[in-house]
């Protein structure tokens, strides 16, 4: 059995994200290696309320300011060539990328 490679992607920008997925599956594409997904992964909500006014004092009214976190996952086979050119993607800085390798 072939070892298998898990790429998690995160980051608060879809367009970035699938830009990266598109790096990843274009690398699989000329490897010959297989490949599943990018399989989009349920978005998390980070919501905070502030209070508007500065002194409390007046209506309370409140702003909620909310950041999304989008989540891709990419399963691959473990070949070398295809994983020393993953090494090499230039990804932004505001994409987190891991990658496990497992039986």
């Amino acid at each position: 059995m072939a070892q298998k490679a898990r790429i998690r992607l995160s980051g608060t920008s879809p367009a970035t994200l699938d830009s990266v997925c598109d790096q990843v599956k274009s690398i699989a594409v000329k490897t010959g290696v297989n490949i599943a997904g990018p399989i989009p992964m349920p978005t998390k909500k980070l919501v905070v309320p502030t209070l508007k006014s500065p002194d409390g004092e007046g209506t309370s009214t409140w702003d909620h300011w909310e950041m999304r976190v989008h989540k891709r996952l990419i399963d691959l086979d473990a070949d070398e060539r295809a994983l020393r050119q993953l090494m090499r993607i230039q990804v932004p800085k505001d994409i987190s990328i891991e990658i496990v390798l497992a039986n």
